[in-house]
């Protein structure tokens, strides 16, 4: 059998059906492009769905990939196996065939079979097939039994027949099915015995284990009024899928995946950061090796297609993944963050196949420390509540932790459910989930309870919106791309969330009409403002919304006489307005092409929103963009602006807009036709706003801030034209007035400033030292009244212990280091003492325990300053030697420090 690295068996794969005619095509995103119903790409067959199915056509029909693969949601979740058995993970990649329409069973058997033991080597004594064996009326595939005899020489003994649920593959409950054929391989040292066949391998890895699945799409299923039935495909399809981790176990002659080289460096990572052995075993810390290792690819990879830990569906598997991780490091002993560093090391092996990785690198790390850091504040802070709660579970003799505790730590601190239950298995607990689900559904409905004058609203739009389709006229007609001014009928006002048929001066409503200039909000611009007016009345229009489906709704106030159902109004946009935001809009574009020219690709939008006053555009990238970035951004938007290139919209069929390489904004969803925008040859978006005729009419473009919104997600916000000049004056008129107030020139100000702030600095030391000295020259302030005579004076009013000395004194201090000092100071010169010295500092109480090093073991500075801050409303801790409080009550300075006598009495 030949011995092969992992990049290896990729290549030979691809080789070897490169050679038989196929076409090698990359792997797909694990993001699906343009499919709903997919969460991730969970098989090698996925980007060749319309293929299939023959909504779309290629130059080639056959084909092979080396498909990237996440399967941690859905029917497809792999999460719980992941580091417990040797051969499951959330992402691995899946290397596969596929015939469209071309060859079928006879011609994929024979590969599969020539490729395993002709090129790879693998002795056929080590491997079993299996076929459908007929179930459900469905016919057992005896035609590929007859293939596999002829081409392996198998007797049926070792061809085996199972049921549906293995080996009949269809996409649903009705379309495209057939029966599949899979080849499995003994991983034992000895002889490869049927008798365990069906058996999942063992804690050992031993057994049998699918490496390679073919299917055989050959019927078209159908609904009956007898039920389904079948009738043959007529062009029969092939789709196969091996793991590329499980053949590469295999050739290394490796019983776990995680100790091929796709994955042993990874391991190896986690162990080092770890300071323990890895011993390939399923002992606690072996398993979360593991489970580091495989979550840290589909980290790495995650967010290396711009999809980061949040709230969203995918964001919130992929924080899932991570903090699973990162929980693990923490059962673990890792006590800093580290998953960072594991994502790293993916980028090291397999950035060479996959240099979107390299690319994308520094993101990776950032976003993926970010992440942890505040987990692992999270972590700190439940776990305090959970031990507390744990503490008062013992006490009452209980070994089930309430519900309505563990949501509340879901709740309020962001700890999640599953989280808690791994701790709390950990310490013999239970969880009690029902009270959990309870509690969660109580919210729920509270949350439901504020919802109900909402769902009020909700409903009379709805039963407008069937009132309107039955009229023919559900959709408002927008007309506002090429006019400012529309006439439209008054088809319906809605005041306060009813239906009225007229409304009066001062009023408030909601106007729809049936044809409008105005802009209703969606894909971040903001809705239309202007005026609605008839002979007899005139409505303020503040804002335009698409109220349900392709209704707009004009937010009006009415000004001036009544307007009534079945009105004609004469709509007229605020134009100024509408130029000010057209030009917004268009600079976000540009602003979006320049973002990933400065940043990289990964630098994708996440949001936006555009008015006439400014811009505001959230985009992926893991770190707060520099100064000199902005300024080169600010720079090609610029240079795009000046080159005056005309803005060109056009409608097409989506499928034309895509080959063109437009690509899809942030949020927004398409129908079959869309708006394509071209602004330049680097710009070209789907987009359904207003905009610039041309990119000159954006006038300038500045940014005014840039912020971070979220982990990984960063906020640029910007104005153009008007604002951006009036930004600028008011910029420039703000550097000429700190001139003149510093007596410099504009251009001189950073010298000036900069000296004047090593001056200030430098008297602020001065004056610190000089406090300091004072403070130490007087004892404090702590001799007969308040004119100490020094630290030896201070010492003086210390009493005598059979321990040692006590002091507990009022001093004045400029600040708690120099407290600090002093009390280090009388300590030493007492020997064997407790000191306790107070000051007042800013209206606040301030407080240091020290204790001798002879004393430590019979008294803690941390026991003693806790209830001597209590007294003065605070909290404080340190070391045994050391610690320090703070408190707001001053007035009980004096009481605090008299406890002292108290905590240290005989």
């Amino acid at each position: 059998m030949l011995t092969l690295q992992g990049s290896q068996v990729r290549a030979s794969f691809l080789d070897f059906f490169k050679g038989k005619g196929h076409a090698v095509v990359p792997s797909a995103n694990l993001v699906p492009q343009n499919d709903p119903t997919l969460m991730f790409t969970a098989a090698g067959m996925v980007q060749f769905k319309d293929v299939f199915t023959g909504k779309e056509t290629r130059g080639y029909t056959r084909a092979t990939s080396s498909q990237k693969c996440i399967r941690i949601s859905g029917k497809h979740n792999d999460l719980e196996n992941v580091g417990v058995t040797a051969r499951h993970h959330t992402f691995f990649e899946m290397l596969g065939n596929f015939s469209f329409g071309d060859y079928f069973k006879d011609d994929a058997i024979a590969y599969a079979w020539e490729l395993l033991t002709k090129v790879w080597e693998i002795p056929k004594e080590r491997l079993v097939i299996t076929v459908f064996g007929g179930e459900n009326g469905i016919a057992a595939d005896d035609e590929a039994r007859a293939i596999w005899r002829k081409v392996t020489g198998f007797s049926d003994e070792r061809i085996i027949g199972m049921g549906a649920k293995d080996n009949f593959w269809s996409a649903g409950d009705t379309g495209p099915c057939g029966p599949c054929t899979e080849i499995h391989y003994f991983t034992g040292d000895g002889e490869a015995t049927l008798g365990t066949f069906g058996d999942e391998p063992g804690p050992d890895g031993i057994g049998w284990m699918e490496i390679w699945n073919l299917v055989f799409m050959q019927f078209d299923r159908k609904q009956t009024a007898d039920g389904f039935a079948m009738t043959p495909l007529p062009k029969p399809c092939v789709d196969t899928g091996a793991g590329l981790e499980r053949v590469t176990s295999v050739l290394q002659g490796k019983r776990s995946n995680y100790d091929s080289d796709l994955l042993r460096a990874l391991v190896a990572r986690a162990s080092e950061l770890a300071k323990k052995p890895y011993g390939a075993t399923l002992s606690d810390d072996d398993v979360s090796m593991r489970v580091i290792a495989d979550h840290a690819r589909t980290t790495a990879f995650l967010i290396a297609e711009g999809v980061f830990p949040d709230r969203g569906d995918r964001e919130y598997v992929l924080r899932r993944v991570m903090r699973r991780a990162i929980r693990h490091g923490h059962r673990l002993g890792i006590k800093e963050p580290f998953l960072h560093d594991v994502a790293l090391r993916v980028v090291e092996t397999m950035g060479e196949t996959y240099p979107e990785l390299v690319e994308r690198k520094n993101v990776i790390a950032d976003v993926t420390q970010q992440e942890e850091v505040r987990f692992r504040e999270t972590i700190d802070r439940g776990l305090r509540i959970l031990d507390d709660e744990i503490v008062a579970l013992r006490g009452r003799g209980s070994s089930t932790l309430a519900g309505d505790v563990a949501f509340k730590l879901y709740d309020t601190y962001g700890f999640p459910l599953d989280l808690t239950e791994v701790i709390a298995k950990e310490r013999s607990l239970e969880v009690d989930k029902a009270g959990y689900e309870s509690a969660l559904e109580e919210q729920k409905k509270r949350s439901e309870g504020s919802k109900v004058g909402d769902k009020a609203k909700d409903d009379v739009w709805l039963s407008l919106k069937e009132e309107l389709t039955r009229a023919g006229s559900e959709s408002t007609v927008f007309v506002g791309y090429e006019e400012d001014k529309a006439s439209g009928k008054v088809l319906a006002l809605v005041k306060d969330g009813a239906r009225v048929a007229r409304a009066s001066e001062g009023d408030e409503v909601d106007v729809v009409l049936d044809r409008t200039a105005f802009y209703a909000e969606s894909g971040g611009q903001v809705g239309d403002t202007g005026e609605l007016s008839t002979e007899g009345a005139t409505l303020r229009v503040s804002d335009t919304q698409k109220a349900i489906g392709a209704t707009f709704a004009h937010r009006a106030k009415v000004v001036r006489g009544a307007l009534a159902v079945g009105d004609t109004v004469l709509g007229t946009v605020d134009t100024k307005a509408r130029a000010e935001t057209r030009r917004n809009h268009s600079a976000t574009h540009l602003l979006h092409y320049a973002l990933r020219a400065v940043l990289g690709e990964q630098a994708t939008q996440k949001g936006s929103l555009v008015g006439p006053s400014r811009l505001r555009f959230d985009f992926s990238h893991g770190r707060a963009v520099s100064a000199e970035e902005i300024t080169k951004i600010e720079a090609l938007v610029n240079a795009k602006v000046l080159e005056n290139a005309k803005v060109v919209t056009e409608v097409l069929p989506i499928a034309e807009a895509k080959a063109r390489g437009a690509t899809a904004m942030f949020g927004e969803k398409y129908g079959d036709v869309v708006r394509v925008l071209t602004m330049t040859s680097d710009s070209v978006e789907l987009c359904g706003g207003t905009h610039a005729r041309a990119t000159g009419d954006i006038g300038l473009f500045k940014v005014v801030s840039e912020s971070g919104v979220a982990a990984g997600v960063r906020r640029i916000e910007a104005v153009t034209g008007e604002g951006a000049l009036a930004y600028v004056q008011k910029l420039e008129s703000e550097v000429r007035s700190a001139a003149q107030v510093l007596k410099a020139q504009p251009h001189e100000l950073t010298e000036k400033l900069e000296k004047l702030t090593q001056a200030s600095r430098a008297l602020e030391k001065e004056l610190a030292e000089a406090k300091r000295k004072l403070a130490f020259a007087g004892g404090g302030g702590a001799g007969e009244g308040g004119k100490g005579g020094g630290l030896d004076d201070l010492a003086a009013r210390a009493t005598t212990r059979s321990f040692g000395k006590v002091l507990a004194a009022k001093v004045v201090a400029p600040d708690g280091a120099v407290l600090r000092e002093m009390a280090e100071k009388v300590r030493d010169k007492l020997g064997d003492a407790i000191v306790l010295l107070g000051a007042e500092n800013a209206g606040k109480a301030q407080l240091v325990v020290t204790v001798s090093k002879g004393l430590v073991g019979r008294f803690r500075a941390g026991d003693l300053i806790k209830p001597v801050a209590q007294i003065v409303g605070g909290s404080g801790g340190g070391r045994p030697d050391m610690a320090q409080a703070g408190g707001t009550e001053t007035q009980k300075l004096d009481e605090a420090l008299k406890k002292l006598d108290e905590l240290t009495a005989e």
